[in-house]
């Protein structure tokens, strides 16, 4: 038995969404690497055909679903083996802000833009000197009147080239609490004193735009707070679990894509007279990695059926984000030394599989932060 229960409406949308992508998106994919970002066609594409931001109201522009539609989009871009479109960031983790926390002006602005891929969103938390340390950062937000002035500077934000609205976290300089100094707010590109930085030249998802953000006096009106004053870090953390939980299916999916690939390249590829597949020294590494990669996705099916059903399993995502975005890159790295030199090209899918598995186990907070959160909820 199954442990995620699908029905026929969300078979119908992976049928579509894998057909989608076969037809938009795998055609373009090396141009897309070659020239380090997405085409905007991709979003308004995904848009029209209803597969950005499925679990909106469909008063919003959404499909009024739940998360296991958000699980078939992420595991269907991954069979791609190309992490350059971040759809999942847009649609599982910016979005949700604003519909869990925005006003309903808010909601009605920049909702329904968003499910049609004619507003592409990011997030900035992350800073030069505070990545997973959200209390850490430095970015400011000072009242002045109806309007807040925002200063500071964002760094490695994904889609942070191509956005058209980022969820900017910024601390009151003057509060004393620092987890309480939070807020979180909306920035729309074009806003005086808000410039996009050149893009980062990454080691992997080539074709991710991610960028540096910087705020200098940049002015917006107080309407543009998201949710209460204050209340930006306890937001943040409110979402994190499915944050955490998009990482989890991308490091299993990522590993069941290398695997199976390189199952197919050891059967079909003959060495001295016979495959590759009938070494017992490949055999015996093949069938570790998929039991790993077996229980890893019987991990990570079990945690969505979960959250689904609203349950807290912050503990168990935590492990689960270290542990799956851990898999991916042991799988990546053990598939290269089955296949030998043919790896070391760039035309090897296994080539960009690594590169872009890498940072996994880094951004959402780090495998080391996972770790240390999991303890504390372990009493510890």
């Amino acid at each position: 038995m199954e442990i995620i229960q699908y029905t026929d409406a969300h078979i119908d949308f992976r049928t579509r969404l894998r057909a989608f992508m076969e037809r938009e998106l795998v055609p373009n994919i090396d141009q897309w690497e070659a020239d380090h970002v997405v085409s905007r066609d991709i979003w308004r594409k995904m848009g029209q055909e209803g597969f950005l931001c499925p679990t909106l109201p469909q008063e919003y522009g959404g499909l009024g679903g739940d998360f296991r539609y958000s699980v078939i989009g992420i595991e269907e871009i991954s069979r791609t083996n190309s992490g350059g479109l971040a759809a999942p960031l847009h649609s599982d983790i910016v979005v949700p802000y604003i519909m869990s926390f925005g006003s309903d002006d808010q909601k009605k602005k920049y909702l329904p833009g968003a499910a049609a891929g004619e507003i592409v969103t990011a997030v900035a938390m992350t800073e030069p000197g505070a990545g997973s340390d959200v209390a850490g950062m430095e970015a400011t937000a000072v009242e002045d009147g109806d309007e807040i002035i925002l200063n500071g500077t964002k760094t490695f934000i994904s889609n942070g080239v191509l956005c058209d609205l980022v969820v900017v976290a910024a601390k009151d300089p003057l509060a004393e609490n620092s987890h309480q100094a939070i807020s979180l707010y909306i920035v729309e590109d074009g806003t005086p004193g808000f410039k996009k930085g050149t893009q980062l030249e990454k080691m992997g998802l080539y074709s991710q735009d991610t960028a540096e953000l910087f705020f200098s006096d940049c002015r917006i009106p107080a309407e543009n707070r998201l949710g209460d004053k204050g209340m930006g870090f306890f937001m943040l953390m409110d979402k994190l679990q499915q944050e955490r939980l998009v990482c989890v299916i991308m490091g299993v999916a990522a590993a069941e894509f290398m695997l199976a690939w390189t199952t197919n390249y050891c059967k079909t590829t003959i060495q001295a007279g016979r495959p590759l597949s009938r070494s017992q020294a490949v055999q015996f590494a093949l069938v570790e990695m998929a039991t790993e990669v077996k229980l890893g996705r019987t991990f990570a099916d079990k945690l969505v059926a979960d959250h689904v059903e609203g349950e807290n399993v912050i503990i168990e995502t935590s492990m689960g984000k270290y542990w799956c975005t851990e898999l991916g890159k042991r799988v990546a790295d053990r598939c290269l030394d089955l296949i030998g030199e043919p790896g070391g090209l760039e035309q090897c899918p296994l080539t960009r599989g690594f590169r872009d598995v890498r940072v996994m186990s880094i951004f959402a907070g780090t495998n080391e932060i996972m770790k240390g959160i999991a303890a504390k909820f372990m009493g510890m």
